[in-house]
């Protein structure tokens, strides 16, 4: 329905309807998207606005510029006529009036023309910006609903948190892992992350009763709740420094641990 809401408001149905050139079944199609959709109420309330604009525009002053041309023109063509009467004996005035006349409502209409064509890429912007808009309140809403996912998890009574601290060698290193065995699910959450040098990251792992599992690489410019994959029968969870391309479980390298079977 939104694909024929847009095709209506991209349509030229609204300003036919605005200067009654619609016919009844287009009147009724355009009262019809009016009624029941408020985009399509905006568009049709801006339209007359500016409808309204275009009304008074055609009460103001053409150019000077332009005025003084029909007036040289006018002038020119008096004089031509004034000869014709000396040699013809003829008054055609009023086809010089019927010319200025002419020549005036040219102007007048391409001035009109400019403004209804502004009018019309003016809906055009209002139209793109409401859309942008339902396609904003949409995203929003899909993270929120993935934020309040996130907290039915987090509050989850079968849910059990675990904070890592970082030894002598990251002081400042703090995250919080969740681990719920009955979902089989387990996130964490960075909180604070020493620097290290360029070539070298933080990774996660999983201890086994018979071998090492990297979960994957910490990132302190990514601090928000990250799903970890779940290990079962997990015995602690240990963060390592690692060189960039290179995995390593080597003990020297663990900056921070906790066991799992403790709580």
């Amino acid at each position: 329905m939104e694909t024929e809401l847009h095709k209506f408001l991209k349509s030229d149905l609204l300003n036919k309807y605005l200067v009654g050139e619609t016919s009844l079944k287009e009147t009724q199609e355009v009262e019809y998207f009016i009624a029941k959709y408020p985009e399509a109420s905006l568009a049709y309330d801006k339209l007359q606005k500016n409808l309204e604009i275009i009304a008074k525009a055609g009460a103001v002053d053409v150019p000077k510029h332009v005025l003084k041309d029909i007036l040289k023109t006018l002038d020119e063509e008096n004089q031509t006529k004034v000869i014709q009467l000396v040699q013809h004996k003829k008054t055609q005035w009023y086809s010089i009036a019927a010319s200025a006349a002419a020549v005036l409502f040219a102007v007048t209409s391409f001035f009109l023309y400019q403004k209804n064509q502004n009018l019309l890429d003016e809906n055009n912007v209002v139209i793109d910006e409401i859309f942008d808009l339902r396609s904003d309140i949409e995203n929003n809403n899909n993270k929120l609903g993935e934020l309040s996912d996130l907290l039915m998890k987090l509050n989850n009574p079968d849910a059990k948190k675990y904070v890592l601290t970082g030894n002598e060698r990251a002081k400042n290193l703090k995250t919080v892992a969740y681990i719920n065995p009955v979902d089989k699910t387990s996130m964490i959450d960075v909180i604070t992350l020493p620097q290290l040098p360029e070539e070298q990251h933080y990774q996660i792992w999983a201890e086994l009763q018979d071998r090492m599992v990297n979960l994957g690489i910490l990132d302190e410019s990514d601090r928000k709740l990250k799903p970890i994959p779940y290990m079962e029968d997990a015995l602690a969870l240990s963060i390592k420094i690692g060189t960039k391309g290179e995995e390593t479980n080597e003990n020297n390298t663990e900056v921070a641990e906790i066991s799992l079977k403790d709580n």
